[in-house]
């Protein structure tokens, strides 16, 4: 699972605009989580995880900074959260998480890139329980085994550790994240994660391709081309 899990992870910063489009994603959550929370990512662990996420992804430093500084300042937009599920081409499904400061606006947004893709839009929790809530790390690394005696003497509690063509996963509940990672660092300083973040795993993937996969793949588009979505989960399996 986890060389699919690196692999599935497609870029979107692949141009200018895209890494514009990135860029603003980042620095909206940025903006959020310190102005509902501590701007100190010391004391803000949700903070402190987002920035590091938007270093690796090489978010530049001033838009970290803007939007930390955006925060301290008060005021500006008041950006909350909303979440969409929805069923794709042959039987996939898709979480839909937005940041929005208009709901009417949002919800007619995503609706429309679900109907130009000839998919559709579900009832809140229709699909959201197809999927499990994870802190997610990746590392290369050919034994599991070992992987999953340093957690256990570090006192983690660990949902699972996987291993597949050379990248050991380790799966933990979302709160185990910082601990996962410090257990981590501590058995193997050498070694640099090739994922570490929380995200929404599928209990169940569905293989497409042919016309299913062009729907599908118009769909993720169109998403990724709305203002108000930061993020787009889904259970398709593909090349």
């Amino acid at each position: 699972m986890g060389r699919h899990f690196e692999n599935r992870k497609e870029s979107m910063a692949k141009t200018a605009g895209a890494k514009t489009k990135v860029y603003s994603k980042y620095g909206k959550e940025i903006y959020v989580c310190a102005k509902n929370g501590s701007t100190d990512p010391d004391s803000n662990l949700t903070l402190r995880r987002l920035i590091e996420r938007a270093k690796k992804d090489q978010v530049p430093t001033h838009v970290i900074d803007k939007a930390i500084a955006k925060a301290e300042g008060g005021g500006g937009e008041d950006f909350h959260s909303a979440r969409y599920e929805g069923f794709g081409p042959a039987g996939t499904v898709l979480i839909v998480d937005c940041l929005t400061d208009n709901n009417n606006r949002t919800i007619g947004d995503v609706r429309t890139c679900f109907n130009k893709a000839k998919a559709k839009i579900a009832a809140p929790g229709a699909v959201a329980h197809l999927f499990d809530h994870r802190a997610i790390f990746c590392l290369k690394h050919e034994d599991e085994d070992a992987v999953l005696e340093a957690m256990m003497e570090a006192d983690v509690d660990v949902a699972d550790v996987e291993s597949e063509d050379g990248i050991v996963t380790v799966l933990a509940e979302p709160n185990e994240f910082f601990n996962v990672k410090t257990a981590l660092a501590a058995s193997y300083p050498e070694i640099k994660l090739e994922v570490e973040e929380i995200s929404y795993l599928p209990q169940e993937r569905i293989e497409i391709a042919g016309e299913d996969l062009e729907k599908f793949e118009r769909l993720l588009e169109f998403l990724e081309d709305c203002d108000d979505v930061q993020q787009v989960y889904h259970n398709a399996s593909f090349s």
